[in-house]
């Protein structure tokens, strides 16, 4: 992966794939992961050096600007970011768990890497509107104040942008939720 990662969030299709085609005409930039997500929405989600990403989301954005929802550019992400997208994250022991979710694509994983980098937290996994309605959540685990600060940091952040939809904390949750979401 590079240095940086940059995602747009569209509300149609059509301009959510020309505007992924923009991304990667733009700049040299590699396509992560583009595709259609719950309820019709477009995302995509590319990597590069810093410079090329926020090029190439800055066209994006510009080119189709009626129909996007939100974007971002992240330089440097934390390492856990795609372990807990594609869900190869492995966990042994959950002391406490949290729990984020956010109206939209985007802003759950910014949420994502700021609460794991705000703590000493551990992604399990990131839901990236699949199946939610447009909806998106996060499960982290970690020690008790851990877990409250960094889903305290990440709810103030998407609550910035208005996206910020429901948190939780629970400590030491029983082993059948563990179970359940591990």
């Amino acid at each position: 992966m590079g240095r940086a990662i940059g995602m747009i969030e569209f509300k149609t299709v059509s301009a959510g794939v020309a505007a992924a085609d923009i991304m990667v005409k733009t700049a040299a930039v590699e396509l992560v992961e583009a595709q259609t997500v719950c309820p019709g929405k477009y995302i995509a989600l590319i990597t590069g050096d810093l410079s090329a990403v926020e090029a190439a989301v800055s066209a994006a954005e510009s080119g189709y600007p009626e129909q996007l929802i939100d974007s971002f550019v992240l330089g440097n992400p934390h390492e856990g970011i795609f372990p807990a997208i594609y869900g190869t994250t492995h966990i042994e022991h959950v002391s406490s768990l949290g729990i984020l979710e956010t109206f939209d694509a985007a802003s759950i994983i910014v949420a994502a890497d700021t609460a794991a980098k705000t703590a000493q937290v551990e992604l399990i996994e990131l839901r990236v509107a699949k199946g939610m309605c447009g909806k998106s959540y996060l499960f982290l685990c970690g020690e008790v104040s851990a877990v409250e600060a960094a889903i305290s940091r990440a709810r103030s952040i998407v609550a910035e942008s208005g996206m910020y939809l429901d948190s939780t904390v629970i400590a030491h949750p029983d082993p059948q939720i563990c179970k359940a979401i591990l």
